[in-house]
């Protein structure tokens, strides 16, 4: 399988901060916050990996990255998005690098505790279809959320008033091919933007979207709260012997 990291949009909820560099760049405790999607996806088995950025700061990428030979990859290959048509939209433009194959997506400001390898294999095993990765949160109505029954997600909102469980969707997204003709049939939400719910609600229609629950802690890092707190648990789990 193949990687995939979102890293575009402008960050203006992190502004002034982003007026110089892209979120993405931004320190988790002792390094870019771009560095933990990566070493999620690498400890996962993933080596082949897209960073899809944007903004007027995608060349920190490169200079930043280079080819990865620090996280032990041989290539790190980059896309940039126009504009902020939304997750979706980021997403159409890694059609021709995934060629075909399932892909892992990860959001590039989820900061997470534990390992994701086991739901990757678990993935690759799956037939077809989609696999997303779920948490409870005390503030569900900031996320998208999923309603489950009989051990199965029968729907999922973005960001409801009144959400119907405290499980929401982390950013760790497992799609089949399929994905890129979903994509390209959204329309825009009140938002302006293509929505990555609706790809995960096509894939419920489909009956063709799994789920796992996350282990261990996990967080955002799009407001300056959740960066403070994303930079708090990663100093507290540098205390512990492993992320695993």
């Amino acid at each position: 399988m193949k990687g995939v990291i979102l890293a575009g949009g402008l960050g203006k909820r992190l502004s002034p901060l982003t007026k110089i560099t892209n979120k993405h760049l931004l320190p988790i405790y002792n390094k870019p916050m771009i560095y933990y999607p990566i070493e999620t996806l690498v400890d996962a088995g993933i080596k082949d990996i897209l960073i899809v950025t944007g903004g007027h700061h995608a060349g920190e990428f490169l200079r930043l990255l280079g080819n990865g030979h620090q996280f032990g990859l041989k290539h790190i290959n980059y896309t940039y998005q126009e504009g902020e048509g939304g997750i979706a939209d980021a997403l159409k433009l890694a059609e021709h690098f995934s060629d075909g194959q399932k892909i892992v997506v990860i959001l590039g400001d989820n900061i997470i505790e534990k390992s994701i390898k086991k739901h990757v294999v678990e993935f690759n095993n799956q037939k077809s279809g989609a696999k997303i990765l779920l948490r409870e949160a005390s503030d569900p109505q900031r996320f998208g959320v999923a309603e489950i029954k009989n051990k199965k997600i029968i729907s999922i909102q973005e960001k409801p008033e009144k959400p119907k469980s405290n499980y929401i969707v982390t950013g760790i997204y497992m799609y089949d091919s399929q994905v890129f003709n979903i994509a390209k049939r959204l329309k825009p939400s009140g938002r302006g933007e293509l929505e990555i719910t609706d790809v995960n609600n096509a894939y419920i229609k489909m009956g063709n979207l799994t789920y796992n629950m996350l282990d261990g802690w996990w967080s955002d890092s799009g407001t300056f709260d959740s960066l403070l707190r994303a930079s708090n648990l990663v100093v507290e789990g540098a205390k512990k012997p492993s992320r695993k």
